[in-house]
């Protein structure tokens, strides 16, 4: 830490009684100021997250969405996540470089002003009401300048956890990549068993979306309909391979009998999946993809109702 050096005015005999008291507290305030100006910022040790590497990652997670035929939902997850933690550390850094400008100009004009003794402050030569009011500048400039090293702290300590995160959900995409590539031969095996279709007709789906679709209008009522090509879409609603089920009337959360009805949906696609051909379900901010391993795992908050699907059923199929 940094030594802060003090120094202590003497006052002559005139300075008795309550004017000695207020020199003594305008000295104090200058040591004060002294020494939040000399005050060491520390820095934070952790590395700083690469925009870069999330760059790579993300190229590679669009070849292995490539090579299975369809967005991997927890590596969507994992990058939405790491580019929000990147995005938050960003904006705190960027704060502190701010907070640290502002502690800067502070102590600029401290340095400008100069030291005040008591001498100078309470001598003949100087009017009472300017010595109060260089007196009051200098508290003010000491109270501004604490104020900004306690905001500083706190943004230095955020600014560090937001650099653990993000690192964290890099590394953590990083694992689940590696994770899928040494999958590569189960998925391949996955992927011969339902073959490759492509759209065609009148509704531009595969035929294997359609005859999902007709199964479950077969067993669930749709009184709100169904949304399935996506023309320019660059995931499986544009490739005919994806379909909506409306479990409400759009932008309205499902509650009652209505998500009662898409929660069995969920469950019956589930159940029926491997035997229809379903890649993966989304449904109440979840998703379900039997490439990454199956089972509900949760969704980063996607900004509204319908981004978190709970007002329908997402399905796309191999």
């Amino acid at each position: 830490m940094t030594a802060i050096k003090i120094i202590f005015y003497s006052f002559g005999p005139s300075m008795r009684g309550g004017q000695g008291v207020k020199a003594g507290r305008v000295v104090l305030f200058a040591v004060l100021l002294a020494g939040l100006v000399l005050f060491p910022f520390p820095h934070a040790a952790s590395a700083d997250p690469s925009p870069a590497e999330l760059r790579k990652l993300t190229k590679e997670a669009a070849r292995l969405n490539e090579l299975y035929r369809g967005q991997i939902q927890s590596l969507e997850e994992l990058r939405i996540q790491a580019r929000r933690a990147l995005d938050n550390s960003d904006d705190l850094q960027a704060g502190l470089a701010r907070a640290r400008a502002d502690v800067s100009a502070i102590a600029q004009t401290a340095y400008i002003a100069g030291p005040l003794s008591g001498a100078q402050l309470f001598s003949l030569d100087v009017e009472p009401y300017k010595a109060l009011g260089n007196a009051a500048n200098m508290l003010h400039m000491a109270d501004e300048r604490t104020s900004k090293v306690k905001q500083i702290e706190t943004l230095i300590a955020n600014a560090r956890k937001a650099k653990l995160a993000a690192n964290d959900k890099i590394n953590k995409m990083r694992r689940e990549i590696k994770v899928l590539q040494g999958k590569r031969r189960e998925m391949e095996r996955l992927l011969a068993k339902y073959g490759f279709q492509q759209p065609g007709g009148a509704e531009g789906l595969t035929q294997r979306m359609i005859s999902v679709r007709a199964a479950v209008m077969q067993n669930f009522p749709m009184p709100y309909g169904v949304g399935c090509l996506r023309p320019g879409d660059p995931g499986e609603h544009g490739k005919g391979r994806a379909c909506d089920f409306m479990i409400t009337g759009g932008g309205r959360m499902a509650a009652g009998a209505d998500a009662d009805r898409g929660d069995a949906l969920a469950e019956w696609l589930i159940q029926n999946g491997s035997r229809l051909g379903v890649m993966y379900i989304i449904w109440k901010q979840r998703y379900y993809d039997i490439r990454s391993g199956g089972g509900w795992d949760p969704m980063s908050d996607r900004g509204g109702v319908t981004a978190n699907h709970y007002d329908h059923v997402h399905v796309s199929v191999f």
